[in-house]
């Protein structure tokens, strides 16, 4: 198993920005396609960015292209998101997940981190 933990969220004003942290540790990172993905009260949790193993391939959501960045350090065990010009509606728990280069489906999740976006 791999375990996640996220850092980085708080209180923002729009148009700010935020880096937000995922440490992994347990089995080696670069075996694992990461993703960030967020959830609102009430809401099913969606998909934020995605990036492969080797950091090669990044992909998006349209609501967030263009503003926020997925990046990860292997040598550090590390996955980051860095998010510029923030909405009020991009306040949500943000969470990192982990998935086998092999599998199709995020196994493993951190326990999230609030990003709070004022207007």
């Amino acid at each position: 198993q791999v375990q996640m933990v996220e850092s980085g969220g708080g209180l923002v004003q729009a148009g700010g920005s935020l880096r937000l942290s995922c440490a992994a540790s347990g089995r080696t990172f670069s075996n694992y396609d990461m993703g960030w993905f967020r959830q609102t009260p009430g809401k099913e949790r969606e998909f934020v960015a995605a990036i492969i193993w080797s950091g090669g391939s990044t992909s998006y959501a349209d609501s967030v292209k263009g503003r926020f960045t997925i990046s990860r350090d292997n040598a550090k065990n590390t996955l980051y998101l860095q998010m510029n010009s923030l909405k009020p509606e991009d306040t949500a728990v943000y969470y990192c997940a982990a998935k086998s280069v092999f599998a199709t489906r995020y196994a493993y999740w951190g326990q999230g981190t609030q990003v709070t976006v004022s207007s």
